[in-house]
């Protein structure tokens, strides 16, 4: 995937038709970025307030109820399974269930995908729950967007949230022309008026019955004004009081006898009715009464559409206002909000130009701008360079210890193998068809087959079964005309390419060395041995190390039932010199590797040198293997003590950054093989230890605390992203985790019986 793209975004918070302030900035949100980037699936999680929740469009994926605490974990295993890239939270305390709407955090401990938080409120002076609540959701969350600068002070100064983890991006609103509110004063019948204007949903909170108040000194001086109250009751106050703030504004309206001044909009309107209404207000009013507001959708709204605005002075409105951009009057003193009205209503050209003001600061707001300051946050987020690895805060990981192994399980590997062999890919655990079967996981699966035979008899009538399957394949990929084996098949059982990679090629010679020299069942044995024969001479024609590498611990095997056959030693010199002499030519004292990057399946190379030189003798080459081996554990070893594969992408050029990720299964598989081999011939526990510490990455032990072996299944997941496990679980990657496992049990096998048992054989 191109990282400067995602495939799948989720937003979690309300969304229309429920009517609250959230759900209009989600849905707007999620349209916003869905327009921007129409190749990005971009979907939401809606909380529901009412049992029955709303009939919400196609967009919503899934709905949790706002104080079910099951319902959010239900959620997060919903956003895990569907893979998404990053998770935005809209968060705002009142929306979600459980003390301070602490239930929300029970969903973000389960993500495995980056979370970037839009903190909707910020407490300067929070309850112990609130403040509790505030600082899980910094150590949850990979960054925090705030909408005022005051927002992004305080996380820094009260909450200790590093600056460069929090992004300022304003509050979205529509692009709309700037337009003379007469255009519109007909449509509301209100022409020859001068208009001022409040919408939202209506709590007692909005203070709307000082502007209210404050209308017959404005009348005095201007007859012509008609107040516009537009939006419903909030449904939360709603169910709790009914209309009872309504009702009160218009007995106060008609109480001060000015009920014909005073027009309410019963009415949640749609965003088309809402730029109409707004464009038609001379003055648009918050006379909000709390000053520790954080944000607010309406003044973005009126700002943004060129409007005059009064306000009371709460955060956000501070902020936004500034520099001309509107009149900051006092906190419930309609006085005051009078003196306002009269003197824009006075100064037509002083109105005129603070909207100007007002609409050239709206042009960095509009969605399409808000939308790209989202992206830019969701790729920080999800770049494994600033991806901060949530599950790691509270304590560092523990690796290298000795666990209890996992058991056996053959389930997966069962359902990815068919009649013809073992199929590439899955769909999560559902075996892929349309990408048929390789050589290189059927030579692998082989090798497994083998090993499975060695753990037991309790095993052994099914490792035969397989073993005979995955030779089968490998009987029909060899092309006797070329020597080559054919890679890819497909599932209609064509085959895609003349030949295939030098890398399928060796993987061959390896899986067949090992079945000539560990297996005594001559039916495998004697398809294995012409197999062997007719391929090995291609080896030394190899342009590439790896496979030259694959092919050497092949010949090693063979040479353990067939140590006299002097053509495969001969060979064996000729591969083993050539990595001895690319080891030489590369590797420096900072830099003792083979070539000039590290790529993949790193630790095959000084695996098959070790090998090569413990039977030839020759001490330079165990020396070197076991140098350069060293080195590579030490560069695959986090901070945390845990084992961290280079990543495949980008890998680790020489002189250059390395990659972290996606991290491979076959990397661990590839560096516990090749600690077990530097373990036995060194006795050194050291080497015992990094081979554990690689396979517990499996379980696990890895910089996202995410195991990528899935014990029900038997299957291993494809990979570590920088902020979650690759779901699908296709044969490379169950293979590498069964390879591990296998090894494992068999070196610990081999620990509890004398030392000699496993002892350099001498030549003949």
């Amino acid at each position: 995937m191109d990282r400067n793209s995602l495939e799948r975004i989720a937003i979690i918070g309300g969304y229309l038709p429920r009517q609250c302030g959230i759900a209009t900035f989600t849905t707007d949100l999620c349209q916003a970025v869905a327009e921007a980037h129409p190749q990005t699936t971009v979907f939401a999680v809606s909380v529901n307030d009412t049992e029955y929740g709303y009939n919400y469009p196609a967009r919503v994926r899934f709905e949790l109820l706002e104080n079910d605490l099951a319902s959010y974990r239900r959620a997060a295993d919903f956003l895990n399974i569907s893979n998404v890239d990053v998770v935005c939270l809209q968060h705002e305390y009142g929306i979600f269930g459980g003390p301070a709407g602490s239930h929300i955090l029970a969903l973000l401990r389960e993500l495995h995908a980056p979370v970037i938080t839009t903190l909707h409120t910020i407490l300067r002076d929070p309850a112990p729950e609130y403040r509790e609540v505030m600082e899980q959701l910094n150590q949850l969350s990979d960054r925090l967007v705030v909408m005022s600068q005051r927002g992004k002070q305080f996380l820094v100064d009260l909450y200790g949230v590093p600056e460069q983890r929090i992004d300022h991006i304003p509050h979205g609103i529509p692009d709309v022309p700037f337009v003379d509110p007469n255009f519109y004063k007909a449509k509301f019948n209100v022409e020859g008026k001068q208009v001022l204007l409040t919408f939202g949903l209506l709590s007692r909170s909005k203070g709307i019955e000082n502007v209210i108040r404050a209308l017959p000194t404005v009348l005095a001086r201007h007859p012509n004004v008609v107040y516009m109250v537009l939006g419903a009751t909030h449904p939360r106050v709603k169910r709790v009081e009914g209309e009872s703030y309504r009702l009160f504004l218009e007995r106060l309206s008609g109480e001060l006898g000015i009920e014909d001044n005073v027009v309410f909009h019963n009415r949640f309107v749609s965003l088309e009715e809402l730029v109409e209404f707004i464009g038609v207000a001379d003055i648009y009013i918050t006379p909000y009464l709390n000053r520790e507001q954080m944000t607010s959708g309406t003044l973005a709204y009126a700002l943004g559409a060129g409007k005059a605005v009064i306000s009371t002075p709460y955060w956000y409105a501070e902020e936004l206002l500034s520099d001309g951009r509107g009149v900051l009057v006092s906190f419930g003193q309609p006085d005051a909000i009078a003196a306002g009205v009269i003197e824009l209503l006075n100064n037509e050209a002083e109105r005129h130009a603070m909207r100007r003001e007002a609409y050239l600061l709206g042009r960095e707001m509009i969605w399409p701008r808000v939308a790209e300051r989202y992206m830019q946050s969701f790729l920080l987020a999800r770049s494994g360079k600033t991806h901060r690895i949530r599950r790691t805060i509270s304590r560092k990981i523990g690796a290298g210890r000795r666990r209890e192994l996992p058991e056996l399980k053959l389930d997966h590997l069962k359902r990815l193998t068919d009649d013809t062999g073992i199929l590439q890919h899955a769909m999560f655990t559902v075996p892929n068809y349309d990408h048929g079967y390789c050589t290189d996981d059927n030579a692998r699966a082989l090798i497994a087959a083998v090993l499975l035979k060695e753990i037991g008899p309790e095993t052994a009538r099914e490792a035969k079964e397989l073993a005979s399957r995955y030779l089968a394949f490998l009987w029909h990929a060899f092309n006797p005309e070329s020597g080559r084996f054919h890679n890819f098949l497909s599932y209609d059982r064509r085959w895609l390419s003349e030949a295939g990679s030098e890398d399928s090629h060796g993987r061959a010679l390896w899986s067949l060395g090992m079945v000539l020299g560990r297996s005594a069942d001559e039916g495998l044995r004697g398809p294995a041995a012409q197999l062997f024969s007719a391929a090995l001479l291609v080896a030394l024609e190899f342009e590439h190390l790896r496979p030259c590498a694959f092919a050497l611990v092949g010949t090693h095997e063979y040479l353990r039932a067939f140590y006299g056959d002097r053509h495969v030693q001969e060979a064996r010199e000729v591969l083993a010199e050539r990595l001895m002499d690319a080891y030489l030519r590369h590797s420096s004292p900072d830099w003792p590797w083979f070539t000039d990057s590290l790529t993949y399946c790193n630790a095959k190379l000084p695996h098959a040198l070790l090998l090569s030189g413990r039977w030839l003798f020759r001490d330079d080459m165990v020396a070197s293997a076991l140098e350069s081996l060293r080195w590579l554990a030490k560069v695959q070893r986090s901070e945390d003590g845990v084992f961290m594969p280079i990543g495949c992408h980008g890998f680790y050029p020489r002189g250059e950054e390395r990659a972290y990720f996606d991290q491979q299964p076959i990397e661990a598989q590839a560096m516990v093989s090749a600690c077990l081999e530097a373990y036995r011939i060194t006795d050194e526990e050291f080497w015992y230890r990094e081979a554990r510490r690689a396979f517990e990455w499996f379980l696990g032990r890895n910089q996202l605390r995410i195991p990528l072996y899935d014990s029900i299944t038997g299957g291993c997941r494809d990979g570590l992203h920088p902020d979650r496990a690759n779901q699908n679980q296709g044969a490379e990657s169950t293979l590498a985790f069964l390879l591990s496992l296998l090894e494992i049990r068999l070196s610990e096998q081999m620990i509890r019986v004398p030392k000699e048992s496993h002892a350099r054989p001498q030549p003949a």
